[in-house]
């Protein structure tokens, strides 16, 4: 059963679906999926590229588990394919039992049908991509206020991001190190400075590093990405470059070329639309939701007794995306070559 507060994505998403061929093709995609409250009843799959494709078959990571809590919940975006969730679940208890991690703080992973995000992310759209919090998790659950309010630890400087030597701790090493050890994940991103440090304290064992690649942003989490699980409709990307990636690619990041702002601001991207993602993005977004599906919202409500809040979904994921974001989106977004 949907909650009063379902019915504007629910209308929006419908009158799109619904719309003559050209209207529809013009609707930005990001729309579309992000007025989708519930993942699709169709077998799980990644279908397209992480910046461009959706997801069929999401399931949920729940709120919250013995070795886990998710944040943000009012995004409605800690929605995976059931590879990615099963990794963050094993995940969170390895690094409370065997690297002295008090567990998982859970950002971003997709929407329930993946697609483009109405605010943030440019990847995160198939289902294999997961933000986690370098922020340890507390002894006590948090309220569902306190995970739309309480910022995450900023473990470096601006750019060129150094770490604060004084916030960080071994086992923020080991958990990033125990991410990347299993064989599931394709890259991680972090901030130049924590790839530093990961270089200047890693042991003889250095063959994980290779996967944690620096880029812009990732100062208070780390950004985990799956490779494309075999026989999918899914592209995953080049392997990274041989060798620990410590050292040339990394110095490029502490001089002064990656955060030259442009005299002349490039032109605002096109918005995606329908068009410009597989073609069975489309039987995604017009398939049924999974019976049974809540919301993250009505899923930490059910799981403690509480009546939602009247605010509509789409608000509030309007009002709090853009929070985390802002620092990102000063920064110029060219990738340098194989990250």
């Amino acid at each position: 059963m949907l909650y009063g507060d379902m019915l504007r994505p629910l209308l929006i998403l419908a009158l799109a679906l619904f719309a003559a061929p050209p209207a529809m093709a013009q609707t930005p995609a990001k729309e579309l999926f992000g007025a989708a409250p519930l993942p699709a009843e169709l077998p799980p799959e990644p279908i397209g590229f992480y910046s461009r494709g959706c997801m069929a078959g999401g399931v949920q990571l729940r709120p919250d588990g013995p070795y886990w809590q998710a944040m943000r919940l009012s995004r409605n975006r800690q929605w995976g394919l059931p590879i990615l969730v099963e990794f963050l679940e094993k995940l969170a208890e390895d690094a409370v039992k065997l690297d002295g991690w008090p567990g998982l703080l859970v950002g971003d992973l997709a929407q329930p049908r993946g697609g483009p995000m109405l605010t943030g992310h440019a990847s995160h759209q198939v289902g294999l991509d997961a933000d986690i919090w370098l922020t340890p998790m507390p002894s006590r659950r948090l309220s569902r206020q306190e995970r739309e309010d309480i910022s995450a630890i900023e473990l470096t400087e601006p750019g060129p991001h150094y770490v604060h030597e004084e916030r960080w701790t071994p086992a923020r090493g080991r958990l990033i190190r125990r991410a990347a050890l299993d064989p599931r994940v394709e890259r991680i991103f972090v901030a130049p400075g924590i790839k530093k440090k990961l270089c200047d304290t890693a042991s003889d064992d250095r063959a994980w590093l290779t996967k944690v690649r620096p880029y812009y942003g990732h100062n208070y989490h780390f950004h985990v990405r799956l490779s494309c699980p075999p026989g999918t409709n899914c592209r995953s990307q080049s392997p990274p470059p041989p060798g620990d990636g410590c050292g040339s690619d990394l110095d490029y990041w502490f001089t002064n070329e990656p955060y030259k702002q442009s005299s002349t601001p490039a032109p605002a991207p096109k918005p995606m639309t329908l068009a410009d993602l597989p073609p069975s993005c489309a039987r995604v977004l017009e398939a049924a939701a999974r019976p049974g599906t809540t919301t993250m919202l009505q899923a930490f409500a059910q799981a403690n007794g509480e009546v939602l809040p009247s605010t509509p979904v789409v608000q509030a994921i309007e009002a709090i995306a853009p929070i985390e974001d802002a620092a990102l989106a000063r920064l110029p977004r060219p990738r340098p070559a194989a990250q």
